[in-house]
């Protein structure tokens, strides 16, 4: 439905009129999704420079039950941005850090804050703020709040929702709710920031937050083990994490293949090893303590593990050039998949213990409905959070492969459930798992979640069709 007459005046008087686009070629950026699967359709991009602007632009479009979906960097990878008529609301102009109290380890910043300038903001109060993710430089906070995102420092530091004290919130009929503490002690009722923190701007729009933030590591050390066995890799994980304690930071695994296709495909990569091992191991130990002796702590760790069989090399970055060349072997895989050709991607987590035989019996299983498949996994292996993806056999045609997708879907995500695990880790549910939601969640979880949704978004103005359908 087109919007109601004078609406773009309204808004625009409420925005500014360089804040409303309406014109194709300026809403291009907006609707395009990451992977390029989906694109949005809508009548106009509004830009609102504060809270307040941004409710008075829900209480318009809520008056005549206009659809909003609020987007902050659009990187996200489940079409959860994707809008279907109605207005978007960008984020970018709420970009202010407002206030770091380091004594306190906390920052306060609007929503529309690129995540990479927080992370420096934190640095320049010699603070860290832990959330690290592959798009850190075009990816905003709210985005991150409102699908919870994971990223590379979970297994020490918690995902998204774990780094939040307090949420300011746009509601779905336009008041504002705020929920702005700085403590981390406050047991006076529900804790509301929780259900917006995930929900994937279905229930309101983030406009501000209070995150935590930690003492800065004063000392460093990246290390990257090549495995010859897949079971070796939670041998590894426990050696390490019994030796180290939880100054193990980060614990990402690359099978053989996705070294292979960045090395191939990323220009200036190269394979840090004389010769290829079929697994290997990315791993990160910080400090706040200048003085501890990490490297010492690490080649104990991984004299015993080679040892012991589990690992068969590793390579030590030596500057920070060299931790940030091992990292962008683990960044690059999903564009280097790309590159390659099709891709099919799978967000899942089970417990930790059983990661390695998930790999395990999940490879048979695919490989066994088509011969030639590559399984290119990699990821949070230290957290459970496993990126299964399948890419396209050698000379198969791409369009075929992706049409496969929900077959694939089906037997990947039938052995995560069977194996007590999430078939979404840290990418959200959108538009591309809501009938996998469907298929799977209790149904009693699917009314929970609709009771919620109906109390706090009545007409279903919200980001609507979104995890589920009403």
């Amino acid at each position: 439905m087109p919007l109601p007459d004078g609406t773009i005046e309204k808004l625009k008087s409420i925005a500014g009129a360089g804040a409303v686009l309406t014109e194709a070629p300026d809403l291009a950026p907006y609707v395009r999704e990451e992977r390029g699967l989906m694109e949005s359709t809508c009548d106009a991009v509004v830009r609102p420079g504060s809270a307040e602007a941004t409710a008075e632009v829900v209480k318009l479009c809520a008056g005549t039950k206009v659809p909003i979906v609020a987007i902050g960097g659009n990187t996200g990878l489940v079409g959860g941005g994707v809008a279907e008529g109605g207005v978007i609301i960008s984020t970018e102009r709420l970009n202010r850090i407002i206030e770091i109290d380091a004594l306190n380890h906390t920052m306060t910043v609007e929503a529309g804050c690129i995540l990479a300038d927080i992370q420096a903001a934190a640095e320049n109060e010699n603070c860290l703020f832990p959330l690290s993710l592959g798009a850190e430089g075009s990816c905003r906070i709210g985005g991150n709040l409102a699908t919870n995102a994971g990223g590379v420092g979970v297994l020490r530091y918690g995902n998204t929702r774990d780094l939040v004290l307090g949420l300011e919130v746009v509601l779905a009929d336009g008041r504002i709710w705020s929920g702005m503490s700085a403590l981390r002690k406050d047991n006076t009722g529900y804790d509301l920031k929780h259900l917006f923190i995930g929900a994937e701007g279905t229930l309101g729009i983030i406009t501000k937050a209070v995150l935590k933030l930690y003492p800065l590591p004063r000392s460093k050390v990246t290390v990257m083990a090549a495995l010859d066995q897949l079971d070796n890799i939670l041998a590894l994980f426990d050696r390490v994490r019994a030796m180290c304690g939880d100054r193990l930071t980060a614990f990402e695994m690359i099978a053989e293949i996705g070294l292979e296709l960045v090395v191939r495909h990323i220009p200036e990569s190269r394979d840090p090893f004389a010769g290829r091992h079929p697994w290997y191991v990315l791993m990160e130990l910080t400090s706040p303590r200048a003085s501890d002796d990490l490297r010492t702590e690490i080649e104990a760790a991984l004299g015993a593990a080679f040892e012991a069989g589990e690992i068969s090399d590793a390579v030590f970055a030596e500057s920070e050039a060299q931790a940030l060349e091992l990292w962008k072997l683990r960044e690059e895989i999903p564009d280097a998949q790309t590159r390659e050709g099709g891709s099919i991607k799978h967000d899942i987590s089970v417990p930790v213990s059983k990661t390695c035989e998930f790999m395990r019996r999940a490879s048979e299983l695919v490989e066994a409905e088509m011969p030639g498949i590559r399984v290119c996994a990699f990821g949070h292996m230290g957290d459970g959070n496993i990126h299964f993806n399948l890419t396209q056999p050698v000379s198969y045609d791409k369009q075929a492969f992706i049409d496969r997708w929900a077959d694939f879907n089906r037997i990947v995500h039938d052995l995560v459930v069977a194996m007590n695990g999430s078939i979404s880790a840290e990418h959200g549910i959108g538009l591309v798992k809501r009938g996998e939601l469907q298929h799977y969640a209790p149904a009693i979880d699917l009314e929970l979640m609709r009771s919620i949704k109906r109390a706090l978004d009545p007409d279903n103005i919200m980001n609507p069709g979104k995890i589920f359908d009403l």
